[in-house]
């Protein structure tokens, strides 16, 4: 039986696009943690640094899904290089500002510019969904994707923080913003697998996030994105309160791990069930493994409940984006990707807070409560929607052209 994921590469270019777009993702993870890294040592004050890295992570949840939709009307290449070159020029001077103890308005700016980033999650996708539009090697390809993903969140935050402690407060950042501009640029110059730009339908000049299925997966995954911030604020309140510390990477680490492995399994196989289904039964899957959480006492029932509550975090966002595929206009693709990928990192700042103020008010192991509740709505909303998530991708009729 051929690997599938051998198979989806042997598409032309695929591995040229994939491999850049991994490395431009980087600055995901790496940004945000740097951004606080750099300004804690170089400053000293904690408020500042996270004030600078919630400026630049905010603006770009508001900004990207516009920038995604821009690229859906006039292409990648004409919208990424002048907003990376924007973002990688906005960093830079965030980085001359820092050396050089420039006054703290400029921090706040350069930040606000280098939210300018593009999402390449959702234009790696938009290049995948191109290639293997309506055929079974898109499942894989998303299961791929979703992997490199994971694995961007657990080696970039790392990498961005371990370069800033050993070298220079401003190596992470230094390294993130080279891997954006490189990985970008090779990104952009691969012209031949970028999607073509497809015309509107009849009054759909609107963004995608009024299209009812971008509506129902984006509100869900905030509550899913919710579960994320959980397991890892708690995991580190926990862990200290056990006395070990030094174990929360461990169990955040083993959290991730789960979620790599099965989602590399359910891109291998061929499933037939409807997406809308597999959707519903992997955030079942989510919200019933939050319960386990509530009764753990030791640091190796931490790491086992941790793990078993990430196994259905790939499967979640591999359906999600497949259903995207299937029920957004492909008019609208890049941009309803992108939305449901702002809704994950809204709910990761939103349950960052709300488990920070949970365990400072009612102790370490209640933050898994809000693990809890941020898993029964993604489920509930999930289940109403159902019968929007189903069917097929709505017919686009192009606008009528004008006479030449």
């Amino acid at each position: 039986m051929p690997n599938p994921y051998s198979e989806i590469f042997k598409a032309p270019g695929a591995k040229g696009f994939a491999a850049a777009g991994f490395v431009a993702r980087l600055p995901i993870a790496m940004a945000p943690i740097g951004i606080v890294a750099m300004l804690s040592q170089t400053h000293g004050e904690y408020w500042l640094a996270g004030a600078v890295s919630a400026t630049y992570a905010l603006t770009n949840a508001v900004l990207a899904p516009q920038i995604s939709r821009l690229v859906d009307r006039h292409g990648q290449a004409k919208v990424l290089t002048p907003t990376t070159i924007v973002s990688v020029i906005a960093f830079a001077v965030l980085l001359v500002a820092t050396n050089q103890n420039w006054p703290i308005w400029t921090l706040f700016v350069s930040a606000l510019l280098a939210a300018a980033m593009p999402s390449m999650p959702a234009m790696v996708r938009a290049r995948w969904s191109e290639i293997f539009h309506d055929r079974p090697e898109l499942n894989t390809a998303f299961a791929f994707e979703s992997a490199a993903d994971e694995l961007v969140y657990i080696a970039g935050a790392s990498l961005s923080v371990g370069l800033s402690v050993a070298l220079f407060p401003e190596a992470g950042m230094l390294a993130s913003t080279l891997f954006l501009a490189f990985g970008s640029a090779a990104f952009i110059l691969q012209r031949s697998t970028e999607p073509r730009i497809r015309p509107l339908e009849h009054g759909g000049g609107g963004s995608a996030i009024r299209q009812r299925p971008v509506q129902i997966i984006t509100f869900a995954l905030i509550f899913i994105g919710a579960t994320f911030a959980t397991a890892e604020v708690s995991a580190v309140a926990i862990t200290k309160e056990l006395g070990q510390p030094s174990a929360a990477s461990l169990v955040i680490g083993v959290y991730a791990v789960g979620s790599f492995v099965v989602g590399l399994i359910i891109g291998a196989l061929n499933l037939t069930m409807p997406l809308q289904r597999q959707l519903a039964i992997a955030v079942a899957i989510i919200a019933l493994t939050t319960l386990p959480l509530l009764v753990v006492n030791t640091v190796p029932m931490l790491a086992l409940a941790i793990f078993v509550s990430g196994v259905a975090i790939s499967p979640t966002f591999i359906t999600a984006f497949g259903l995207i595929e299937r029920r957004v206009p492909a008019a609208m693709l890049t941009e309803g990707v992108t939305w449901v990928m702002t809704g994950i990192g809204i709910g990761m700042a939103l349950g960052s807070f709300a488990t920070g103020w949970v365990v400072d008010n009612y102790g370490a192991h209640n933050g898994f409560w809000v693990s809890v509740a941020a898993g029964t709505i993604a489920l509930l909303t999930v289940l109403l929607g159902q019968r929007s998530l189903g069917g097929e991708r709505r017919a686009v009729s192009a606008l009528p052209q004008p006479a030449e």
